[in-house]
Formats: structure tokens, sequence, C-alpha cells
């Protein structure tokens, strides 16, 4: 029998959904979000637009981090000192929260507030957004976050359902996921799976070493420790999450690289 978690917390916290998006896709995460939470929401906006083309942000993007001249940002319409709770939402750039929420932690201590991090990404980053996030704000309490694939935009809703319930964001009960099985060799199936997901990735990911796996109501979960050469040549670990839904058809899909 799953076992089951209730978790509840005070509502009468007052909670924002805060986020800069520059496709749209991190906006539909927050969205979502302000649906499930009955949150209000406001958007980070640039004085200067990004153009929303890949290799045009790309340029600019790097252009600012060499400089440490962070984009001007427009004023806000929500009074921030005014929220408890801020789910904090970006788009990954160069393995870290987009420039504009450099600007905002750079301008903004958030001291005493809880800063929920959710980001949009095409490999990963939560990880690694999260950690500059506690560093750059140190009088903030950055709580665990949500990071989701744009190929995977679609799974956002059942996803943040569970993670709200899971964190006390939400009322309701959600059955406990159990834990990954230890690593073992990836046997020729194993590696099957993981080629199915990640092969039509547009960078290499590696090759996996290890697996290990769960079985979930929904899916079979695969967590695989894969070898991958980085910029500067030399191989390190990472660790790469596949699910394969469990519904007729259901192709495998990579979630997410943890670097």
């Amino acid at each position: 029998m799953a076992m089951m978690s209730s978790i509840t917390t005070g509502f009468a916290q007052k909670t924002l959904v805060l986020y800069y998006s520059e496709t749209g896709t991190t906006k539909t995460v927050a969205q979502e979000l302000q649906k499930q939470l009955g949150a209000d929401i406001e958007s980070i906006e640039a004085e200067e637009p990004y153009t929303g083309i890949f290799q045009e942000t790309i340029q600019r993007g790097q252009r600012e981090m060499q400089s440490g001249n962070w984009p001007a940002l427009k004023p806000f319409q929500k009074k921030i000192q005014q929220y408890d709770i801020i789910f904090l939402g970006y788009p990954i750039w160069f393995g870290t929260y987009a420039n504009p929420i450099a600007t905002l932690v750079k301008n903004n201590d958030f001291a005493g507030k809880t800063i929920v991090p959710f980001c949009t990404f095409g490999s990963g980053g939560l990880n690694t957004s999260s950690d500059a996030l506690k560093k750059a704000l140190p009088k903030a309490k950055i709580q665990k976050g949500y990071g989701v694939r744009t190929a995977r935009i679609a799974s956002a809703s059942k996803e943040l359902d569970r993670f709200l319930k899971e964190n006390g964001y939400k009322k309701g009960t959600v059955a406990k996921l159990p834990d990954y099985s230890a690593q073992q060799p990836v046997t020729e199936a194993d590696k099957a799976i993981f080629d199915a997901a990640c092969s039509n990735y547009q960078f290499p990911l590696g090759t996996p070493k290890t697996v290990g796996r769960r079985t979930t109501d929904d899916s079979i979960d695969y967590k695989f420790i894969v070898m991958s050469r980085g910029f500067d040549g030399k191989e390190s670990p990472s660790t790469i999450y596949v699910t394969v839904g469990k519904q007729e058809g259901a192709k495998p899909e990579f979630t997410e690289v943890v670097r």
C-alpha cells in the first residue's frame, strides 16, 4: 500500500509568483502555479527586452556576464516586501538563472522571505541556480525548487500538483515516491532506453555507466550515472533522469541532467 503524506501550512501567508520569461515557456509554468496556488503574479521585464532569438540572447548574455552590467528592469506593479513566500521563476542561461534575475537579486536581499525557485531548461540547472540563489540571498530562506525541461512543458501541471502538495504549499495528499534502487551496471536494455530518451538532444550527454530504477503508479523511472566530457576536455560524472510512462505507446523521456 502506498504511503501517503499530508502537510498543512499557514495559508494566511501572502504568496507571489514572480517570474522572468523570454520566450513564454517560464510564463506557462508561472501561470499554472498562480492557478494552483491562487496567488498573485508579477512578471519581471527588462528595460531593453531580449529578442527571443537564441544566438542573439547568447551573445548579449555573455557580454553582460563578462562586464557585470546586468540588464535594467522595469518597475514592479506589486510591492514585493508585502509577500511572505515568493515563487521565483526563470529560464536557465549558462547553467544558472537568467541575467534579469541577477539584477533582481543584486537590488533586493529578500531578507526574511521564503523563496521557492522554479525554472525551465533544455537539460538542467535547477540545482546550480538554487545554489547560486543561496549565495546571492543569504538573508532569505531558499527552499527546494521545481524544474522542467522545455520539451516536457505539458507535464508541468501534474508535476506541480505533486510538488506543491509534497512541500506543503497546497492542501492535499500524495503517495510517497519510492527510492531508486542501488546503482547497477547498465544492460543493453537500459542503454536502449537511455538512447531513446537522449539521442535526439542537441548536445552529447555522455555514456551511461550505471543505473538505478524505481516503479511508480504512472511510470518506470531511471537514474543513470553518465560520464561526459566537459569544455576543458576532462571527463566527469553527471546524473541523467529518464522516465517511461506506463500508458500504451509511451516513449522514454529524459527529465533532467544534474551536473
